[in-house]
């Protein structure tokens, strides 16, 4: 039996059990067994199905949500959980229909055709983390059901009480519960998907995802892992003042910090620094805490207790190097959980942990900059890559964007690139350096991340081809 902790009270609340290895087994086989007449529904088939399962998912919205804010101690954003599956399915139905699609293609040899031709990988394993345990656990899950794979999910044992509802959603469509499994454990239980799936969706710390992908080449399988960031902003002269501190509290904020695209740190133009930190710190000072319910503010609690103590050694670090703190800078205790307020420092350089480690808190360091290569070089100088943002007048600003190493730059705004997970025309992403390894989630060609690819070519003369023997 694993345990379970309420970030809001600090107590034992869940307990439940771990699959064991034989468990995991048996469920690879029926996976494996079922897939293939999954397959054979064809796209228009499978996505009929995902349409039944999103009625029952609507049917249990108010236990999916109830669930997932005492896993996360946050509601707001559990809202938005329960509130992507729906739309997941439909924009990823619509992208799959055209997507995956088979239709004759003219070559440049008017005697010969090309058919592309889509067959899934029969069984993907997901691996998903603590911070957004419902959505993550099907981010990839969905548009890889509607390529034609089985799944099996292993969520973060750190926040396990969704799945309890959502099993519950799954086996009231029973095609789809023959082909969607959640199993539970620890990491013993990742490894061991890892060792039996065709493919791994990973998405976490990117020391774990480290190993997750080693793993996975050790059996010359594909992995695909978006991993931690230090996401940087830059605001620029000429930046709307208002809009960008706006943006940046929320962005770097929104969920207690706890996303991997969360703004992490802010490079501002010295002419504009002081304004700008006066600004960010009043509008973050009236961010309250959601305590004592979850209507009551905007900030929850931090979900992994550990946690606290990254943020907490960040702090004293930068505090000890000569950061200054214009608001929050502490991890308080309420009602049993660990929470921390909206945290604005300045006077802070890239010696200090706060500004080259993942704080995975709701903290904004502000440093200035002399010139746009300097910001640039600064935004560069990180292990990660995942995301970040620029703000000041559009056409500079794009231009900046293009030189920021990342997958996914907001312009004049934050964290815009997770609103269009399924989208069917936005432009595909990928991580950069340590954040991660493997194809896009965004843009219509992303669901091609589950398919192995084949070009059928058809001779259709009836005379010999050039390159034939003379035989």
């Amino acid at each position: 039996m694993l345990e379970a902790r309420n970030p809001r009270t600090g107590q034992i609340d869940y307990r439940f059990q771990s699959t064991s290895a034989d468990e995991l087994r048996a469920i690879v086989v029926r996976a494996r067994a079922a897939q293939p007449a999954w397959q054979a529904l064809g796209v228009a088939g499978r996505a009929e199905v995902l349409q039944r399962w999103k009625a029952e998912i609507d049917a249990a919205k108010d236990a999916l949500i109830a669930a997932v804010t005492l896993d996360t101690g946050r509601r707001r954003e559990s809202l938005r959980e329960a509130d992507s599956l729906g739309k997941w399915i439909d924009r990823w139905s619509a992208v799959a229909m055209t997507a995956l699609a088979s239709n004759p293609v003219e070559t440049g040899n008017p005697d010969i055709i090309s058919y592309a031709d889509f067959s899934p990988y029969p069984l993907l394993g997901v691996i998903s983390p603590w911070n957004f345990p419902l959505s993550l656990s099907l981010m990839d899950a969905i548009p890889a059901l509607l390529a034609g794979c089985a799944v099996i999910v292993k969520p973060s044992e750190v926040t396990p009480r969704f799945v309890d509802p959502l099993a519950e959603t799954i086996a009231s469509v029973p095609e789809l519960a023959a082909v969607l499994h959640y199993v539970r454990g620890t990491g013993d239980v990742g490894e061991a998907l890892v060792d039996q799936a065709d493919m791994i969706c990973f998405t976490g710390s990117t020391a774990t995802g480290r190993k997750v992908a080693a793993r996975a080449a050790a059996r010359f399988i594909p992995c695909f892992t978006e991993l931690g960031g230090k996401d940087p902003a830059i605001v620029l002269e000429g930046a709307d003042l208002g809009r960008a501190t706006t943006a940046l509290v929320t962005g770097s904020t929104l969920a207690t910090g706890q996303q991997c695209y969360s703004i992490e740190r802010i490079y501002v133009a010295r002419c504009l620094h002081d304004e700008f930190v006066s600004m960010l710190a009043r509008k973050a000072a009236r961010v309250g805490l959601a305590y004592p319910t979850t209507g009551d503010g905007l900030i929850g609690p931090l979900t992994f207790a550990p946690q606290a103590e990254i943020i907490r050694r960040h702090l004293a670090d930068a505090r000890e190097k000569g950061a200054v703190v214009h608001t929050g800078g502490e991890i308080e205790h309420h009602g049993g959980g660990l929470w921390c307020a909206p945290t604005v420092l300045s006077n802070v350089d890239h010696s200090m942990a706060i500004m080259t480690e993942e704080s995975f808190g709701p903290l904004m360091p502000v440093m200035a900059f002399d010139g746009v290569d300097e910001a640039i070089a600064l935004a560069n100088d990180s292990e990660y890559g995942l995301s970040g943002a620029v703000f000041g007048p559009e056409k500079e600003a794009i231009a900046v964007a293009r030189r920021v190493d990342g997958g996914g730059i907001s312009v004049n705004d934050a964290g815009v690139a997770p609103f269009f997970i399924g989208d069917p025309v936005v432009a595909e992403k990928t991580a950069y350096k340590g954040s991660g390894l493997g194809g896009s989630r965004l843009g219509p060609g992303s669901i091609k991340r589950f398919v192995r690819r084949k070009a059928i070519l058809v001779n259709q003369s009836s005379t010999r081809s050039p390159w034939w023997f003379d035989a």
